[in-house]
């Protein structure tokens, strides 16, 4: 005999069927392969070298220094199969170890990848000359040496490497620097990095010079703190410092430790074997740590003035592209981020423009990413991957199509359902438009003329972005964004249709100073009329105005050039255009003053740029996994269509007994695979005309029965008619019930209207059938019914469920707990709507467990206990008789002492109000007229018992039901 404990199992355990092995095994063979997929590990295809390379730089390129550098080597490179080479340079404050994952993945892709650590960071030697053509510069033409010297690298010429250079930041910096000194570059990809470095440093944003520039007090300490410190953290953009870990050990690169280049070092191969100059003796400046002494000298000028002179300007131009453009012949791809306050995306425009002047191959990308905003989504990642394997593929391995000329960026489009994380669309057109956009689209603001004080000692600040938090700025509206009295502000009115910016936008402004100079932050923000101002990344355009008059009314209009953004402006949003006086990224005048500004005259000019979607891999996966499933679904296609065509063949016909009523269910059960039932026999009927509670203690098997009078689950046995039709799921006849069951399903970025709306597009029914408005008035949420539903109470939420339940008023109306989330009033509003509502021929359902108003609502009651009914007809045949009546007199003393002198009747003690009788079988008539005949009114005689008294009587105090699922 089997125990009880395998008797539990088999009835909790689906029964095994052919269909169902097969299927189990099909699901356990894709996990499986899924899961050794996923933990498989990876084969490396090339080996790492760790060596330390001495090469010879400075001004007459004699002065030796030690580079950490690390050699990533593919498979099967040789004398008789060279290899392509790539040089990675990291940012700022990184290490060889920084760009790591970047390098393996060129590894992969077959090129040489020399990776090292720049002088004055890390385990190298040297100081900091921020990329100097004698130092930095001149550094790497001597690893392109070395690359030159190994017979496993390809070569154009002797001594000529067939070589890419790629760099982000500061190595982007290196690249374009390297590419206009070494004609020996075959091709670059800088990435996030700067045009001109005083300008980037100094900005100004009406078009005047660098010693004019506001100086970016918060991005220049942390670079100058970075290198000022030994193995600090590193500038994002190429990624934080990460600790220097071990090489791969051996040669397995096959190399030998000397490759015959300049200044080889040879030795072990092992990384840490030079010593940082100065540390060991404590000779190591404590102003200056590891930057150049003619570097220090420059930043500690302009921290400590907060200006810049032509000298500090001249130095910093030294280490620029943008002296040298006009010598880069290596076709660039110029990658920038628009979160990015360190160096925007004009820095990029200005690169792109010098190179292409020459004729050079040139593309432009944008994406979401930046100092600010790191790596962007995985599929801004994605698309800048594949951009960079084919640029290298074809101008340094001479592979592939010459690469298209278009522009490419991105914005971020949402979160991805998947793992949370957000998602940017990246568009594509044929042509780099630059800043300035294909199209402008203006935008008028206004605002009247307005006063604001620079505080004194530039104390306190606002706070528009935080050096590597450029997005932090939308948490800071209201709080410490823009300070009371430092900012005046100019708004637009609501736009008429979205506007989608790809570019700097301008605005005109006019400024009045007692002192005729003025530093100013403008902004440009975008209100959400639901939400808070948004800042674009924390990107502010820096001001220095001079010679400004006294009075604004005589102030001349001056153009500002906005950072250039890619957003999208809402309709119904607003722009706002904010002039500040103090900003805690940069240096402001220290003295108290109180300028005056106001606009210039002109709209807000917004760039525009129009383009083609791209696709993304997450995307092109999905397609790939549609594919696989659809045969899956096919079967389950055809499954459903076979078991709808066997429901539809019982649907054809109504059964004309039911035909005029709008619900019929007959001996319905519902029993579960595991055995469990939860409504064992349900029996009953809702007229026309009828408000009908189904009422019963939790898990009596109301919601049950609910779920499949919608169609949400199919019976186990039983029947159910509506208005004659055989309900199954999917019935046509469900178009004329209307349903709140198991709560609302709402769009929470949706306004209440638009939901409905939504909804009854779904429906596939004519606009004008919905009676919106009966519907909102029913809601009853005035004004709010605009709102976004993120914002709503659960009441409010109840309300337009149930407004959702009535639209097209249907002829039956099924509602589950209708008045959960409502407060008194509204009840009571809620018990008159559905009296009202079951006219006309149409009826309603209730459930609810709230019993008084069920006897003050329904006109029929049905009580179900453990999945059975027990009661069902007119609510007062339910009640039943009382042996109680409750009389409403005019005088109770009076009433009293006639009571008290009839026999057998008895005035009992609770009568809350009015007197509680028992008449003891004496007529309640005669009981009446005793009263009368003695001068008392009667108002009101109705029996004592109520709905909740036979409920209990019907259930049991201690009834808890079944356990309705």
């Amino acid at each position: 005999m089997p125990s009880p404990l395998s008797a539990r199992l088999r009835r909790a355990l689906p029964r095994m069927t052919r269909r169902r092995v097969v299927t189990a095994s099909v699901v356990t063979v894709l996990l499986a392969g899924a899961v050794v997929w996923a933990v498989w590990p990876e084969s490396k295809s090339f080996g790492v070298r760790d060596q330390v390379i001495t090469v010879r730089s400075g001004p007459a390129g004699d002065q030796p220094v030690d580079l950490d550098t690390r050699f990533f080597l593919p498979d099967g490179a040789s004398a008789e199969h060279p290899v392509p080479a790539v040089l990675l340079a990291h940012g700022f404050g990184g290490t060889k170890e920084t760009v790591r994952s970047d390098a393996e993945d060129l590894a992969e892709l077959g090129y040489a990848v020399l990776t090292y650590t720049a002088r004055g960071f890390g385990r190298s030697g040297g100081q900091i000359h921020l990329d100097n053509p004698d130092y930095e510069v001149r550094d790497a033409s001597r690893l392109l040496d070395w690359l030159a010297a190994r017979p496993d690298i390809r070569t154009d010429a002797a001594g000529d490497p067939r070589v890419g250079v790629v760099g982000s930041s500061y190595g982007g910096g290196l690249a374009l620097m390297l590419a206009a000194q070494d004609p020996r570059v075959d091709a670059i990809v800088p990435m996030i990095t700067w045009n001109d470095l005083p300008r980037a440093f100094l900005p100004e944003s009406t078009g005047r010079s660098p010693v004019d520039g506001v100086f970016k007090k918060g991005w220049a300490g942390l670079f100058f703190g970075n290198g000022s410190s030994v193995g600090g953290p590193g500038i994002p953009g190429a990624g934080a410092d990460s600790a220097d870990q071990p090489g791969a050990g051996a040669d397995s690169a096959g190399a030998p430790d000397s490759a015959g280049g300049p200044d080889s070092a040879g030795g072990s191969g092992q990384p840490g074997a030079p010593g940082i100059p100065g540390v060991a003796s404590g000779g190591l400046d404590p102003a200056c740590g590891r930057f150049a002494a003619d570097v220090c000298a420059a930043y500690l000028e302009i921290a400590a003035t907060g200006r810049a002179t032509e000298a500090s300007v001249e130095l910093l131009r030294r280490s620029s592209p943008a002296s040298v453009l006009d010598k880069i012949k290596a076709p660039t791809l110029l990658i920038q981020g628009t979160a990015d306050t360190l160096f925007p995306l004009a820095e990029a425009e200005a690169n792109a423009r010098g190179i292409a002047a020459n004729g050079t191959p040139v593309r432009v990308a944008w994406f979401t990413g930046g100092h600010d905003g790191g790596s962007g989504p995985d599929t801004d990642q994605d698309r800048l991957k594949l951009l960079t394997a084919q640029w290298l593929h074809h101008y340094v391995k001479g592979e592939g199509a010459t690469p298209e000329n278009s522009f490419t960026w991105s914005r971020i489009a949402g979160f991805d359902a998947m793992d949370r994380g957000l998602v940017a669309t990246g568009y594509r057109t044929a042509d780099y438009p630059g800043l300035g956009g294909q199209a402008t689209t203006p935008v008028s603001v206004a605002g009247p003329p307005q006063r604001i004080a620079n505080p004194a000692g530039g104390n306190p600040a606002a706070i528009s972005s935080l050096p590597l938090a450029g997005a932090f700025s939308s948490l800071l509206d209201g709080v410490a964004g823009d300070l009371p009295g430092q900012h005046a502000r100019f708004e637009s009115e609501p736009l008429a249709e979205a506007v989608d910016v790809a570019g700097a936008p301008t605005v005109s402004i006019r400024a009045a100073s007692p002192t005729g100079e003025a530093v100013l932050f403008v902004k440009l923000y975008d209100v959400d009329p639901n939400g808070p101002a948004a800042l674009s990344n924390g990107l502010v355009a820096p001001v220095r105005l001079t010679g400004l008059p006294t009075d604004i009314n005589a102030a001349q209009p001056v153009q500002v050039t906005l950072p250039a953004i890619v957003r999208r402006f809402e309709a119904g949003h607003r722009l706002r255009i904010v002039v500040a006086t103090s900003d805690q990224g940069y240096a402001t005048p220290n003295a108290p003053t109180v300028y005056s500004v106001a606009l210039g005259g002109g709209p807000v000019t917004l760039p525009t740029v129009s383009g083609e979607p791209i696709p993304t891999t997450a995307a092109l996966w999905r397609w790939v996994l549609v594919g696989l499933l659809a045969a899956i679904v096919v079967g389950l296609v055809g499954v459903v269509l076979v078991v709808r065509r066997r429901h539809r063949r019982h649907d054809t016909s109504v059964t004309a007994e039911y035909a005029d009523t709008p619900l019929v269910v007959r001996q319905l059960r519902k029993e579960y695979a595991d055995g469990f039932v939860a409504v064992s026999n349900v029996d009953f009927t809702v007229a026309r005309g009828q408000v009908v509670g189904l009422l019963g203690p939790n898990g009596a098997g109301k919601t049950t029965t609910l779920r499949v009078l919608m169609g949400l689950t199919q019976p186990t046995a039983g029947e159910i008619y509506v208005f004659g039709h055989r309900l199954v799921p999917g019935s046509p006849v469900l178009s004329r019930i209307g349903a709140l069951v198991e709560g609302p399903g709402f769009l929470p970025h949706l306004s209440g209207l638009e939901n409905l709306r939504a909804y009854w597009r779904a429906t596939g029914r004519p606009l004008a059938d919905a009676h919106f408005d009966e519907a909102l008035e029913i809601a009853g949420l005035g004004d709010s019914v605009h709102r976004k539903i993120r914002t709503y109470s659960h009441g409010m939420r109840q309300r337009l469920a149930i407004a959702q339940a009535m639209l097209g008023l249907p002829e039956l109306l099924v509602l589950d707990e209708p008045t959960d989330g409502l407060d008194p009033p509204q009840i009571a509003e809620m018990r008159r709507v559905l009296k009202r509502y079951a006219t006309d021929g149409r009826a309603v359902l209730v459930s609810s467990h709230l019993l008084a108003e069920v006897e003050q609502t329904c006109t029929h009651a049905v009580v179900v206990n453990k999945g059975t009914i027990v009661a069902a007809g007119p609510v007062e045949e339910i009640v039943g008789e009382s042996p109680s009546v409750l009389f409403d007199v005019t005088d109770p003393a009076a009433a009293r002492d006639v009571l008290d002198r009839l026999e057998g009747v008895r005035v009992l003690p609770d009568g809350d109000g009015g007197l509680v009788v028992d008449t003891n079988g004496t007529a309640r008539s005669e009981v009446v007229a005793e009263l009368v005949r003695a001068g008392v009114g009667v108002d009101r005689v109705v029996p004592r018992r109520r709905l909740e008294d036979a409920f209990l009587a019907l259930v049991g105090e201690n009834s808890r039901g079944s356990g309705d699922r």
